[in-house]
């Protein structure tokens, strides 16, 4: 897998889970050369990597591991390269999930996904104001409190709070968005976040094209 231009080439992983088609689509127009990718070796090739991610914690690490592109997940996280994990591909990047107690998630991020809490609907499924709490080049021109969408019933809870860098109030304070050195990850959806899940898209795919 070559870029087809200049654009920065970016690896979707492509495990079966879920229509993934809309992250390619959105990366695309925020200017990469986006690529879903069901080989380990493709994703080698890639400027960034992308694990995206809807249904169960445990359903999709065992598709993860099942295709074969748990090695291209760590890799791309170990290559020091830019890496984005979205919803559920944000909770399997930590130690395990409430949701599947049995199953092992990626450990990049030391903690545990946890049940929201507090006497509100789960899942959370709406636009809800994101909340900012550091400043994260990934927020860079989205405003003080952009709204994004989100669809989930956990979130992650990490060992290090300093990795939060965004949270959302529902029902109280819930974990939204995290950094841990190259990795970002976000519980919302960007690719379903209109101006600014594309602007946060565009954000990265600029720190793609800084680290080549």
């Amino acid at each position: 897998m070559t870029a087809s231009s200049g654009a920065p080439l970016v690896a979707v992983l492509d495990y079966g889970i879920g229509n993934l088609r809309s992250a390619e689509k959105a990366l695309r127009r925020a200017g990469a050369d986006a690529r879903l990718v069901t080989e380990a070796a493709d994703a080698r090739r890639a400027d960034g990597v992308v694990l995206p991610g809807v249904g169960a914690f445990g359903a999709c690490m065992d598709a993860l591991r099942g295709s074969g592109l748990e090695s291209a997940a760590r890799e791309g996280v170990e290559s020091g390269r830019p890496f984005l994990g979205i919803c559920v591909g944000m909770q399997m990047l930590f130690d395990a999930s409430d949701e599947s107690p049995d199953s092992r998630g990626l450990g990049v991020i030391p903690g545990r996904v946890r049940w929201i809490e507090g006497d509100v609907k789960r899942p959370q499924m709406q636009w809800n104001r994101l909340l900012p709490c550091s400043d994260d080049p990934m927020f860079a021109g989205l405003g003080d409190e952009p709204w994004v969408y989100f669809v989930h019933s956990l979130h992650g809870v990490p060992a290090d709070e300093s990795m939060v860098v965004a949270r959302c109030d529902y029902g109280g304070a819930v974990n939204a968005a995290f950094r841990n050195g190259n990795v970002f990850a976000t519980q919302f959806h960007p690719e379903k976040s209109g101006k600014s899940g594309l602007a946060l898209l565009g954000n990265f795919v600029k720190a793609i094209a800084d680290a080549r």
